[in-house]
């Protein structure tokens, strides 16, 4: 009798894992059932923000569930990222993550997460340049000008960021670093308030995405002198390159993505790509991206993991040489 119940115990045992993989792809089949979070893990506002909004209505039309927005800002993006990557990876639980959480953050501290080991990498959903930018009332019209009048300040220059760890905080110090300008970092949580304080004259200057100052740009309320991108934008024709100033090293792009914690299944992984992608290439998503100076990327999930890959080995030795220094 005993050793019925053992082989009859065995049996249902193997069956069960024999349907597993079954009953995983029907529930990935079936995803979502209920309303899916996507931490922002800046403040409201920034480039991020926009992003991540703009992902998840279209993900919301696409799956026909809530995708709701949470800001969760701090460290850098890292607060809100440590925060997913100890969920479910069920698909209920997506991060904006990017260059600056997910590559720049960990490269300061390793302590924070693996970004590799510790999330699954599902789409890029794009990204704007960085630009310095100053409040307009300074008599600060170029690079030029702003070397001068940051090396006339015994004490540096202040300048803002969306916080240490993030892009803008890289090419800031990395522009500190190569001009040998007395610079004093402020760090602020996200793009948005570092921003309302440039245009309040609270700090002097910043390195922000350009999509985050781009209206106050506009407005004539502060000045773009460099941006990062690789050629002149055509909204702003009269701001320069970094590369064009003598600082190639400084071009990049903010790119913003979108993950999951370690473990999520790729046939699900794949089906958020295919929407993902299918939104931020939609004519509405590409209207409202040139707005704000916005590029996107038609990558599957293997190129997005490789891009993830590359740009840890890009940043990682320009991060620890900035803390040495």
């Amino acid at each position: 009798m005993l050793q019925y119940r053992f082989l009859t115990s065995l049996t249902f045992s193997c069956l069960g894992l024999m349907v597993t993989p079954a009953l995983l792809h029907a529930q990935d089949a079936s995803w979502p059932q209920r309303a899916v979070k996507v931490v922002v893990p800046y403040a409201a506002g920034g480039s991020s923000d926009t992003l991540g909004r703009l992902a998840a209505l279209g993900l919301a039309e696409t799956f026909k569930q809530p995708f709701v927005i949470e800001n969760k800002g701090g460290a850098g993006g890292v607060i809100g990222s440590q925060q997913v990557a100890k969920t479910a990876p069920d698909g209920y639980n997506l991060v904006v993550s990017g260059v600056g959480s997910h590559v720049i953050a960990p490269a300061d501290n390793p302590k924070a997460f693996d970004p590799m080991k510790d999330f699954t990498h599902i789409a890029i959903l794009g990204g704007p340049p960085i630009v310095l930018a100053v409040n307009a009332d300074l008599p600060i019209t170029d690079i030029k000008s702003f070397l001068e009048y940051a090396k006339r300040n015994p004490a540096g220059i202040s300048w803002g960021s969306p916080g240490k760890g993030t892009h803008g905080y890289l090419i800031g110090e990395s522009f500190e670093v190569l001009t040998k300008t007395p610079m004093v970092h402020v760090a602020y949580k996200g793009a948005a308030p570092a921003v309302a304080d440039l245009v309040a004259g609270h700090i002097p200057a910043s390195f922000t995405t350009l999509s985050t100052a781009s209206t106050h740009i506009q407005s004539g309320r502060l000045r773009a002198l460099a941006i990062s991108a690789s050629k002149r934008l055509p909204d702003f024709p009269n701001v320069p390159t970094f590369a064009e100033l003598g600082y190639p090293k400084l071009t990049s792009v903010t790119w913003f993505s979108l993950s999951g914690p370690a473990g999520m299944s790729p046939t699900l992984v794949n089906r958020i790509n295919v929407a993902v992608r299918k939104t931020m290439n939609s004519p509405h998503a590409q209207e409202q991206l040139a707005k704000t100076s916005m590029e996107t990327f038609d990558w599957d999930v293997a190129r997005v993991n490789q891009f993830f890959s590359d740009e840890i080995n890009r940043w990682t030795p320009m991060v620890r040489n900035i803390k040495s220094d």
